[in-house]
């Protein structure tokens, strides 16, 4: 016995070493506070993009240790400083997430105090909390009090629960899928398309409906194509409107969508992962008018509300339909068992082990309030607005009026063909790096893209990337000559 004791006693010294003293997690701490400091304090004048790529072997895992300044420099230099700069004001490309500073606050004591927010049982607070936020959230679309929803790691996972619960409501299964019919837009986010597959729905029927100048559905063309799917004997079951596509930010007609799935008995999903929470704002409250018929409705805090990447968010009116897929009952989880226990995550997801996302969201409403999220949402309207001008002023074209902070650009180059040069400027915009722009094809022309939702977004940036822009631009003419 006092030799087996020996090695648990032996083995524990070399384990401690998981559990930093107090003195060394002040030091960790100090070290990691500085990093992020200078990170923060320094991003106003770093580049929002590099293609540099990252160095050989730099990440390779060895029995060798590092000492924390160490890792810290190799995060700053191998990871920080390479690619997209997410936290960047200046990336204003693909939709960025947010990174506000107190929602990694909230991550510090989620993962030091490791609460597991799947089970109420295992804790009712970060349960109780998570079921707060949702409800919250269902004030704010519409829903009613006893519609489900989830905190999800983003829109894709928040999507697959919503499709799963329309698959399941509709039975859309063995010998009906061939049969069944799905009607979305072509500038509906390709997660909707993955997450059929991953559903085994890849082989359902997708009709896809005409978009107007603006990018949005042309509802007269959804009706007349129910109407003739139902008289050819097949089964349409689901519709797909967007509150702010990623290509365009546009907002689908939600009412006249949502008053044909109920007259036709479609299960109605809305994707508002980019655009849903300007519903905040008095200048777009209306436009999102209809979003309370939906059936399904996914919408990203991780966007809209500024947080870190990995919080998305799901809400479904019909319970059972979610219940059906993702409530399993196992016989090590009896304690954890009540009827009268709140809603679990857990019963609603995919995910059994969940991280507490809730306090992310959480801590930053209770410490800030809600009005400096909602004054953040009109800004990026009026700058995306700013930005259209100072771009028309020089001699740039645009896009359509944009529904939300989403709009796209060319330059009408008469030296060479237009897409030509447009993708040429896309490069050398890239090249430079200062500010982060996208790309897309519209209607097979070739389109810088801008998507201003960054809350570090500010009118020096605007101003920043316009010079950029400008500056580039000369570059390719010249080039081009």
């Amino acid at each position: 016995m006092s030799n087996l004791k020996q090695k648990i006693l032996d083995l524990q010294h070399i384990s401690e070493d998981l559990e930093p003293t107090e003195a060394q997690r002040n030091k960790y701490i100090t070290q990691v506070n500085n990093y992020t400091n200078s990170f923060i304090n320094e991003l106003k004048d770093t580049n929002a993009y590099s293609d540099e790529k990252e160095s050989d072997n730099v990440f390779a895992i060895t029995s060798k240790k590092k000492t924390l300044q160490e890792i810290l420099k190799i995060y700053a230099d191998e990871v920080a400083a390479k690619g997209i700069n997410p936290a960047s004001g200046g990336h204003i490309g693909y939709i960025p997430g947010g990174g506000i500073y107190t929602a990694a606050i909230a991550d510090y004591l989620a993962d030091v105090t490791n609460e597991y927010s799947g089970m109420y049982f295992a804790s009712p607070g970060a349960v109780t909390m998570e079921n707060e936020l949702i409800d919250w959230m269902k004030s704010i679309f519409g829903f009613p009090k006893t519609a489900i929803g989830n905190l999800t790691s983003g829109g894709s996972i928040a999507t697959l629960i919503a499709l799963t619960s329309a698959r399941d409501k509709h039975g859309i299964k063995n010998a009906n899928i061939e049969k069944s019919v799905i009607y979305l837009s072509e500038q509906v986010h390709h997660c909707i398309n993955k997450a059929l597959r991953i559903i085994g729905l890849e082989d359902v029927i997708i009709r896809y409906i005409e978009l107007d100048e603006n990018s949005r559905i042309i509802t007269e063309n959804l009706q007349a194509k129910i109407e003739m799917d139902k008289a050819e004997g097949l089964n349409p079951f689901l519709v797909i409107a967007s509150s702010g596509t990623t290509d365009t930010g546009a907002i689908d007609p939600l009412q006249t969508i949502g008053n044909i799935a109920k007259v036709n008995n479609l299960w109605y999903h809305i994707d508002a992962a980019y655009g849903g929470f300007f519903i905040l704002t008095e200048s777009k409250k209306e436009a999102f008018k209809g979003i309370e018929l939906a059936d399904s409705l996914v919408i990203d805090p991780h966007k809209g509300l500024f947080l870190p990447y990995g919080l998305g968010a799901v809400l479904v009116k019909d319970k059972a339909s979610v219940y059906h897929s993702h409530h399993y009952r196992a016989n090590y989880m009896q304690d954890a068992i009540g009827d009268s226990m709140p809603v679990n995550p857990a019963d609603v997801s995919p995910e059994l082990t969940k991280h507490f996302r809730g306090l992310r969201l959480w801590l930053p409403l209770q410490l800030h309030g809600i009005a400096p999220f909602v004054a953040c949402l009109e800004e990026k309207l009026l700058l995306t607005t700013y930005f259209r001008e100072r771009l028309l002023e020089i001699g740039f074209k645009l896009g359509p009026e944009p529904d939300l902070s989403v709009s796209y650009f060319w330059y009408p180059s008469n030296s060479v063909d237009k897409n030509i040069f447009n993708e040429k400027l896309m490069q050398e915009i890239h090249n430079d790096g200062q500010i982060f722009l996208s790309s897309t094809t519209i209607k097979g022309k070739f389109v810088i893209r801008l998507a201003i939702l960054s809350f570090r977004t500010k009118l020096d940036t605007i101003d920043k990337a316009i010079a950029m822009i400008d500056r580039v631009r000369k570059v390719v003419e010249d080039s081009s000559i």
